[in-house]
């Protein structure tokens, strides 16, 4: 098993939080995008096919390119030149979180995230340029690497929305608590790469995507905001997410002007229908629970997967799913496996922490009234929760008795969102991996602690 988690000493303290973290681990491992890729892709050079899931696609006498952006980039762009060669790829232009991989004639480029910059916006237009500067036509292959995290590591504001505001909306998106699916709605009506627009672009040539989902249903055209996915999703309908959370006077004036346009008819909508664009989901929150699952069974335990992804309000799914757990509703298991992505929403003035921090803490209060031991731990695969540092928290019945010393009022934390201030103080509890180089949600994790 590859070392993932990277204060495994620091953490592992009794043999049921090891046994918590290999399983972590495992669950991690299987979706490393060098993993996922290879799993997917095979090139037969002498015939020049490339196969995606046992799909074909014949190069003939055109050419391969490499475009796209997200969290894995940098290591799915490795792990496709290690299987088409590079000498093989005509040229690619690849964003992503971190640059300083081992590519060779796929360019990686680091751009901002969560917060789109203006090196993204360099690296796009980069791609777009690749079209006329080597006169892609319908006998070429486009190959779209798209990961978690693509949105703003792929910005191209549409004509008359600066940078900065497409930032702020997406500040005021996050700040007040709005889903993955409302926020690239916006997204993909104030872009000119996301819904479809990407794929779009590239047309007469030939695009397959290939794709780790980091969205609860894997619905391909949230992933990233679907930048080579035909778009179900309206001008209309991201003016409804505006007056929901009552944005309306807060947003900048040219978003919102650039929106009510749209919904008016004088701007053309993202594309309904894309006819050269083949999409694959390579990678996904179910193959990480599955390989936890996998690797419980082999340590001994009777584990199950939780079948209703982990999502909304992350104190409430903390609640709800400690509550089931706690009252044995899931009996005759005594590990229980989840997945998804919650949303926290933020006070004015919020503290340090991350949503996976957040359920953890949440969990220990919980767990705190539950008169069964129970380890709880919870993990974004990316290794960031919120906080570059810090991947999430584990907790267990040692952790209660340091809850319970006098002055250590746990219930001021979670309101002011402040998990990682209170974990830091107790010490022991935060997971630290570092940037893993996938993204497929988080994986939350509930063991049995006799």
């Amino acid at each position: 098993m590859v070392t993932i988690i990277k204060n495994r000493s620091v953490i592992g303290t009794t043999k049921i939080r090891r046994q918590a973290l290999d399983i972590i681990e495992a669950g991690i491992e299987v979706v490393l995008p060098d993993r996922l890729v290879k799993t997917a892709v095979r090139f037969d050079e002498k015939r020049r096919i490339l196969f995606v899931h046992g799909d074909e696609f014949q190069i003939g006498d055109g050419r391969i390119f490499v475009v796209g952006g997200g969290k894995a980039g940098g290591a799915m762009a490795v792990a496709l030149e290690e299987i088409l060669g590079p000498e093989n790829i005509a040229a690619g232009v690849v964003s992503s979180k971190s640059a300083g991989c081992a590519a060779k004639k796929i360019d990686v480029i680091e751009a901002g995230h969560p917060i789109p910059d203006a090196r993204g916006v360099h690296g796009v237009k980069r791609m777009f340029a690749l079209k006329t500067d080597h006169d892609i036509g319908e006998k070429d292959l486009v190959i779209c690497l798209i990961s978690g995290g693509g949105s703003a590591l792929m910005p191209m504001p549409a004509d008359g929305i600066p940078l900065e505001d497409k930032k702020e909306i997406t500040r005021l998106l996050l700040r007040c608590g709005a889903d993955i699916h409302e926020i690239n709605t916006i997204r993909k009506h104030i872009s000119m790469v996301k819904g479809g627009l990407f794929g779009k672009h590239f047309e007469p040539a030939r695009v397959v995507s290939l794709i780790i989902s980091d969205v609860i249903g894997d619905d391909m055209d949230v992933i990233a905001s679907g930048p080579t996915i035909a778009d179900r999703s309206t001008f209309s309908d991201a003016l409804l997410v505006i007056e929901k959370y009552e944005l309306r006077k807060t947003i900048p004036r040219n978003v919102l002007d650039h929106l009510e346009a749209g919904a008016r008819g004088e701007i053309p909508e993202t594309p309904k229908k894309l006819s050269r664009t083949l999409n694959f989901i390579i990678g996904r929150n179910k193959t990480a629970l599955e390989a936890m699952k996998k690797k419980a069974t082999e340590l001994g335990f009777n584990p199950v997967i939780v079948t209703d992804p982990l999502s909304g309000d992350t104190e409430k799914a903390a609640v709800i799913i400690c509550k089931k757990v706690f009252e044995k509703r899931y009996p005759g298991f005594d590990v229980i496996i989840a997945g998804g992505e919650t949303t926290p929403s933020l006070p004015e003035k919020a503290g340090r922490g991350g949503r996976n921090q957040h359920f953890t803490l949440v969990s220990l209060r919980e767990m705190v009234r539950s008169p069964d031991g129970w380890l709880v731990a919870s993990v974004g695969t990316d290794g960031s929760d919120y906080l570059p540092e810090t991947a999430g928290a584990i907790v267990d019945d040692g952790t209660i008795k340091l809850v319970e010393s006098p002055g250590l009022d746990i219930d001021s934390y979670i309101s002011g969102f402040d998990s990682n201030g209170f974990f830091k103080k107790i010490g022991g509890c935060l997971i630290e991996t570092g940037p893993t180089g996938t993204n497929v949600g988080d994986v939350m994790l509930l063991m049995e602690n006799i």
